[in-house]
């Protein structure tokens, strides 16, 4: 018990430094992680469009832990495609407020850059609840709601996500 405590607290040392460095270096949000699965590639129609990879500390996912889901872009897309989308699919799983709708929508645009061939991003669900987005070279922003946090990573991870085939791939074959 007592090292599952000093585990937790190492984990929250180690996010708040994190999220508190000047220079990010991608790798490091990842330090200390496991990859959850399988890399899944998102195709839509003939495009493959990104690669994605779920990442733990335990190797394991659980909602209410801190996670990463690194996205390498596979084509160019502006950001504010990439917002656009990313609310769509909050709305497909039930997400119906659409004053927060509006507000998450212009958090990401002002988040979320255009992107281009083997560009990743990296959304961090913090120990908090909150959501991190980072490049290789920065933390991009932050949305500190714990709904947003829900819906957005449901995107992936969901019991209704749009995309079960990806998602038992990112979970290791576990629903």
């Amino acid at each position: 018990m007592t090292q599952v405590k000093l585990s937790m607290a190492a984990i929250i040392v180690l996010f708040s430094s994190i999220a508190h460095s000047a220079a990010f270096d991608p790798v490091g949000v990842k330090k200390g992680m496991t990859q959850v699965g399988q890399t899944a590639r998102m195709t839509y129609l003939f495009w493959d469009v990104y690669d994605i990879s779920l990442y733990t500390v335990t190797g394991q996912y659980e909602p209410s832990a801190p996670f990463v889901l690194q996205l390498t872009y596979l084509r160019d897309l502006s950001g504010e495609d990439i917002a656009e989308r990313s609310l769509e699919e909050m709305e497909k799983q039930g997400f119906k407020d659409e004053q927060m709708g509006r507000v998450w929508l212009e958090r990401m645009k002002n988040i979320f850059p255009d992107v281009e061939n083997n560009y990743s991003l990296y959304g961090l669900r913090t120990p908090s609840g909150t959501t991190q987005f980072y490049n290789a070279e920065k933390l991009l922003g932050e949305i500190e709601d714990p709904l947003f946090t829900k819906w957005f990573f449901d995107i992936w991870l969901g019991d209704k996500t749009s995309e079960p085939k990806m998602r038992l791939k990112l979970l290791g074959g576990k629903s």
